[in-house]
């Protein structure tokens, strides 16, 4: 372990044990360096850190704050670790396994919480991909925020920014899953549908069966485009 990261560990079990909660504002560079017995260099490094990774918020002409510590804010950076791992053909079906791992066991937790507001937005979103399976962009940014409403009915926080991480960050693929495949509209519209009749039921189990036959159909889908040596045009090749 570097002196860096020595450093970015004493501030985070500061934070850890609630000598720094969040919101909270860190003493002034040479006093919070003195107080951890590190020279001015290293404390301003591990700030630093801290603050690409969300924990901290450098205000300038104000001073460092504790972030909320949210899991959205925290696991925000998942999402563009995902984006570059999408140049790899095999990264990208670990992420898709790893949705299909998770997303259908959400499905299912969601069923059994889902308030009658929020299954109304599911439908919203739903009745808005009806209307736009013309416009494939448009179904996909619906497709998404399908997805997102059923998982905030859980109302598992770190569960919907995992999620969002992973999942968020196939919509590409799921574009040029519609031009390539001029039936993908139709199946994705039934998936979703049996998806939201599943849900309207509050039946855990025909949901996160619904919601498995969705994710595997993508899943499948994209092996066997890969399979066939074809690149995607969002830079994934198909040669790893």
């Amino acid at each position: 372990m570097s002196l860096t990261d020595k450093a970015i560990e004493q501030i985070r079990e500061l934070i850890r044990t609630g000598a720094l909660p969040p919101g909270s504002k860190l003493p002034p560079e040479p006093d919070l360096a003195a107080q951890l017995g590190l020279s001015r260099n290293l404390a301003r490094e591990a700030v630093k850190a801290l603050a690409v990774a969300r924990v901290l918020e450098v205000r300038r002409g104000d001073g460092t704050y504790v972030t909320s510590l949210q899991p959205s804010l925290l696991l925000e950076g998942l999402g563009g670790a995902v984006e570059l791992l999408q140049g790899d053909s095999v990264a990208l079906q670990d992420l898709m396994e790893v949705r299909r791992l998770l997303e259908p066991m959400a499905t299912a937790l969601a069923a059994t919480r889902i308030s009658d507001e929020q299954l109304a937005e599911v439908k919203r979103h739903l009745d808005a991909m009806r209307e736009a399976r013309e416009d494939v962009e448009r179904l996909n940014v619906h497709d998404a925020a399908f997805h997102r409403a059923v998982v905030a009915a859980t109302g598992n926080e770190t569960l919907l920014a995992l999620l969002e991480g992973i999942s968020g960050r196939t919509l590409r693929a799921r574009i040029w899953r519609g031009l390539v495949d001029d039936m993908a509209a139709g199946r994705t519209l039934a998936e979703h549908e049996a998806i939201f009749d599943a849900l309207s039921t509050r039946d855990a189990t025909l949901s996160q069966a619904a919601a498995l036959l969705h994710v595997n159909n993508t899943e499948q889908w994209l092996k066997e485009h890969l399979r066939s040596g074809e690149p995607l045009p969002f830079g994934t090749t198909t040669g790893k």
